[in-house]
């Protein structure tokens, strides 16, 4: 049991990692937004300012895309995802921990099949070299955010469904928001 004790922290501790790398991206795409618009309004003052910025929108999607995965798993711990509680509140304590098991357990199934279907695309992108049109950029290198963000996520559906089998908690209201303004 000390073992899985270990395993089951250290996958918290890469969710907070997972949280925190998704804020960076919320982030950074806001300030790449920010830019665009001062370059455009710049461009109308200055003439030899360019009107936008080439890249921001791909550059832009891939922020979303790793925004999206990254908060996934954190997501998940903490108990954010949408559910159907009105299923979940009519049902015993056993009735509910063999539910939460077996839809664990098809997450598990679920991401897992996504995960290896990313890792193979990444994997075909890095070997081929194959770039982005707009910008010439080796597109595994977006891509891996966000398998690496899959990844993250499958971690967390195996640890929720390890902990809906040794009857450990399943979430941990302290990575919740504190406030809806969080």
């Amino acid at each position: 049991m000390g073992l899985l004790r270990t395993a089951l922290d250290g996958i918290d501790r890469l969710c907070r990692l997972d949280g925190w790398l998704g804020a960076a991206c919320l982030f950074a795409l806001a300030c790449l937004m920010f830019a665009e618009v001062a370059v455009r309004a710049l461009s109308n003052i200055f003439p030899w300012v360019p009107a936008d910025i080439p890249v921001a929108w791909e550059y832009g999607s891939y922020l979303m895309a790793g925004a999206f995965t990254f908060g996934a798993a954190m997501t998940l711990r903490a108990g954010g995802h949408i559910r159907v509680t009105l299923v979940l509140a009519r049902l015993s304590a056993a009735a509910r921990r063999w539910f939460e098991t077996v839809l664990s357990a098809l997450g598990v199934a679920f991401t897992g099949f996504l995960a290896y279907a990313m890792i193979r695309f990444t994997w075909q992108s890095f070997d081929s070299g194959r770039t982005s049109i707009s910008s010439d950029s080796p597109l595994w290198i977006p891509q891996s955010l966000v398998t690496f963000g899959i990844c993250l996520l499958l971690m967390q559906f195996i640890a929720r469904l390890l902990q809906a089998l040794f009857g450990l908690p399943l979430e941990d209201r302290g990575m919740r928001a504190g406030s809806s303004a969080e």
